[in-house]
């Protein structure tokens, strides 16, 4: 008798997106694992917390530096064999930060490390973007992102708690060598899918492979252009929750480390319910983006005002969820909504954009706590976000209606802001 699933989990019908998902899973919880214990790592052997945000700044930094090119090879090559060889070299490089937890080594050591992670995460994100695309068809691309947004959001949760267990049981090594072991579960779940029940994207022609013409492409469509604009503002200054939620505990809360592990945890309730809400629907749009964006900005900039613990933790319940489902129609629509021949390219810039956010973000938010307090640098960042929705939203309308020009469509009398 066949499997019968509810809408919302229905990308797992196929059987090589269940391999998938069990995968990411397992990886997610070691990848965070790893997270935790480079962080401790580099702390305990330099006993400086700005040493454990260089280790964050040099896995970034290829990213920013080598992702167009990573994004062009991804849509040249096949996808399961680069995937096989990002993989393979993660694993061997946690296996190398094993070996140093074990018999030590300078904090240097750990950045070129981290540095050489970051690059292979680079040609390693298009690539399993790309291969994550495969195990479904089109019309179960939405729903597989945001079951994943789910299994990444559950991943962190259980690589955090049990990581901070296991190190302190075993020692950080342990902490590598499951995310090593992590890294072959992926492995052998790309080796064990079936290449009959893949959808496969087709390879870019040479005229149309390389990263001018990524280029090219990208700056030719506006409405991409407009969404990573967008995506910049608000995973920027919108989207530090962490930095938000330590300045406001030990600031205007007066929590504690108590508190700011509380907010925390409602914070990832939030990510685990906001993946589901997104795999409950069976259309993920612009309109249900740019709806998000609004109330999640609101949130924010109300959040500054509150007096007390649980009510900040009120408004960082939904913001986690609209900040899950913002990801998740942002990746759909610019999977779903993109040439296939440049999908490598397109999540590379996408990974490059999110990487700069990231990394003037955390400094720029941090900053204007200490300049502002922490609850008006909410109410700024809130602002910001607020008004970057709006100006979206204007373009993404205009930029509608241009094309419906350009084609004589005659307007439907509704938003339709989708393709």
């Amino acid at each position: 008798m066949r499997l019968r699933l509810p809408p919302s989990l229905r990308a797992l019908k196929h059987p090589n997106y269940r391999l998938w998902a069990a995968a990411d899973l397992v990886s997610s919880t070691g990848s965070w694992m790893q997270v935790l214990g480079m962080s401790w790592l580099v702390l305990t052997s330099t006993g400086s917390a700005a040493s454990v945000g260089l280790t964050i700044l040099f896995s970034a930094v290829p990213m920013l530096t080598l992702g167009s090119w990573a994004g062009a090879l991804a849509d040249r090559l096949p996808t399961r064999p680069l995937a096989l060889v990002t993989q393979s070299l993660h694993l061997l490089l946690a296996v190398a930060l094993a070996l140093i937890a074990i018999h030590g080594s300078s904090v240097g050591m750990i950045y070129m490390i981290a540095a050489l992670g970051g690059a292979v995460s680079v040609f390693d994100s298009p690539a399993m973007g790309k291969l994550g695309a495969q195990v479904v068809p089109r019309e179960d691309l939405g729903n597989a992102l945001a079951l994943g947004s789910v299994l990444n959001s559950t991943g962190r949760v259980l690589g955090m708690s049990l990581g901070g267990v296991l190190a302190g049981l075993v020692g950080d090594a342990a902490l590598f060598a499951v995310n090593a072991a992590s890294f072959l579960a992926v492995i052998v779940a790309v080796l064990a899918m079936r290449t009959g029940a893949l959808f496969p994207l087709p390879e870019s022609t040479p005229e149309r492979a390389g990263v001018r013409a990524g280029l090219r492409y990208l700056l030719g469509d506006h409405r991409l252009l407009v969404l990573f604009a967008l995506g910049f503002v608000l995973s920027s200054v919108g989207r530090n929750y962490q930095v938000s939620m330590a300045a406001m505990s030990s600031g205007p809360l007066a929590a504690g480390s108590e508190g700011f592990g509380f907010l925390s945890t409602v914070f990832a309730v939030g990510t685990v319910l906001g993946g589901l809400f997104a795999a409950h629907r069976r259309q993920l749009t612009l309109t249900l983006l740019l709806g998000t964006a609004a109330v999640t900005s609101v949130l924010q900039l109300l959040s500054g005002f509150s007096p007390g613990l649980l009510t900040f933790a009120a408004s960082m319940l939904p913001i986690a969820v609209g900040a899950v489902l913002i990801d998740t129609v942002m990746g759909t629509r610019v999977q779903l909504d993109t040439a296939e021949d440049m999908r490598g390219r397109v999540i590379a810039a996408q990974g490059m954009v999110s990487a700069g956010a990231g990394a003037l973000g955390g400094p720029l938010v941090g900053w204007l706590a200490e300049t502002l307090g922490p609850g008006r640098a909410l109410n700024v960042a809130g602002l910001v976000t607020v008004v970057a929705t709006a100006l979206a939203t204007v373009a993404l309308l205009r930029l509608r209606r241009r094309r419906q020009e350009a084609e004589s469509v005659p307007s439907r009398g509704t938003l339709e802001l989708t393709a």
